[in-house]
């Protein structure tokens, strides 16, 4: 029996193909490969796919991020507030810059929990970083009503999050700057490394493209030590032909993850949910396995997630955990001195976290086999 992988892409490319190949062709006869007209083109298409005025292309969503909270001044001495239970690259987002995270506990959607926030800004606190973690949108008003009340930067990681929305509104054109990556596996993924930032903010567009480019503005003139981040013409070119399915790749995931919701029945896992005003691109569809009598931070909760993840590839079924280690518990974290137990949400769902099959051609005769599975786990 043919295994099922946890992610694939190349019923995605295959779907498309001939869009794709011509594109790239287009592209390679050009003769232009770096910071041409696809380029320009593509940031002007996303930007108003996302809603904003602006978007900048860049080689990555780590560099999305970092580059964000240099052009927004945020370094040394300065505080960001962050959910814990994010991927590790939205913390290095921060600390590229010198700057500190501060974490929050997730609600149970998996999104920062607006209600804990206040309480961890301090007079250092310059700042909060929202993850749209799995592709669902956080709570966006009452973190927006935070931000301008205490005159704080708002700034948006969106890797997983293309196409979703809160009240309406698209994920990405919320904050300063709204920060993308366009990794082969996204719900948007390039065919390399890829990503972007939006924003309403000419000036933070303008600075974005100066560091992306050695810190030039002017070729051979830099005005500061920028990097080498920038989006190259044959990404951006397939990026252009990917953005115009967009809607017909969101409307497949939330049909698979709705026929995952319907056909999962099974008392030992917790379905994943959406909540009020807010929509859900399903990047990853997560159960959660927890353990009847574990700890409080879920130290025991991993045997059942793990004999389920087991069960599960035993019967040709691949998953991943989206995130074993929370961020404050890896070892490049060590010096900020945030003990094991200090996020018990998070340090819980890591170990009960299991992400299913979910990828753009996924068909109802795997969904089949993979809730079939679920539900006969004992």
């Amino acid at each position: 029996m043919e295994k099922i992988m946890q992610g694939r892409m190349d019923r995605g490319y295959f779907r498309y193909q001939k869009e794709y190949e011509e594109k790239a062709l287009e592209v390679l006869r050009s003769g232009w490969y770096i910071l041409g007209k696809e380029v320009e083109k593509f940031e002007e298409e996303f930007a108003s796919y996302v809603g904003t005025k602006h978007s900048v292309g860049v080689a990555n969503g780590l560099d999305a991020l970092w580059l964000a909270f240099r052009v927004l001044g945020i370094g040394k001495g300065d505080e960001v507030i962050v959910q814990g239970n994010t991927y590790i690259a939205s913390v290095m987002g921060i600390t590229i810059n010198d700057a500190t995270p501060v974490f929050v506990e997730p609600d149970e959607y998996y999104q920062i929990d607006a209600d804990k926030i206040e309480e961890k800004i301090t007079d250092k606190t310059k700042a909060i970083l929202v993850v749209h973690l799995y592709g669902h949108a956080a709570n966006m008003d009452k973190i927006c009503a935070i931000c301008k009340k205490h005159n704080l930067k708002l700034v948006e990681d969106c890797a997983q999050s293309h196409g979703a929305k809160y009240n309406g509104k698209m994920t990405g054109s919320f904050g300063d700057i709204g920060c993308f990556s366009f990794y082969p596996s996204k719900n948007m993924g390039a065919y390399g490394d890829a990503g972007a930032i939006t924003t309403d903010d000419p000036e933070l567009a303008r600075l974005v493209k100066i560091y992306r480019n050695y810190g030039s503005e002017k070729r051979y003139y830099n005005m500061v030590v920028g990097a080498n981040s920038r989006l190259d013409e044959l990404q951006a070119g397939l990026l252009r032909v990917k953005l115009t399915h967009m809607d017909e790749i969101t409307k497949e995931r939330e049909e698979l993850a709705n026929y995952y919701t319907a056909g999962i029945d099974n008392p030992k896992v917790i379905k994943p949910s959406v909540s009020d005003n807010a929509t859900c691109v399903w990047h990853q569809f997560v159960l959660r396995v927890p353990t009847e009598g574990a700890g409080e931070n879920g130290k025991e909760a991993s045997s059942e997630r793990d004999r389920l993840r087991q069960y599960l590839e035993d019967n040709g079924i691949m998953t991943l955990i989206h995130y074993p280690i929370p961020p404050h518990m890896a070892q490049a974290y060590e010096y900020l001195s945030v003990p094991a137990g200090s996020l018990p949400i998070t340090e819980r769902f890591a170990n009960e976290v299991i992400s299913l099959p979910m990828y753009t051609g996924l068909t109802k005769d795997e969904q089949d086999r993979v809730i079939a599975c679920v539900n006969s786990f004992k």
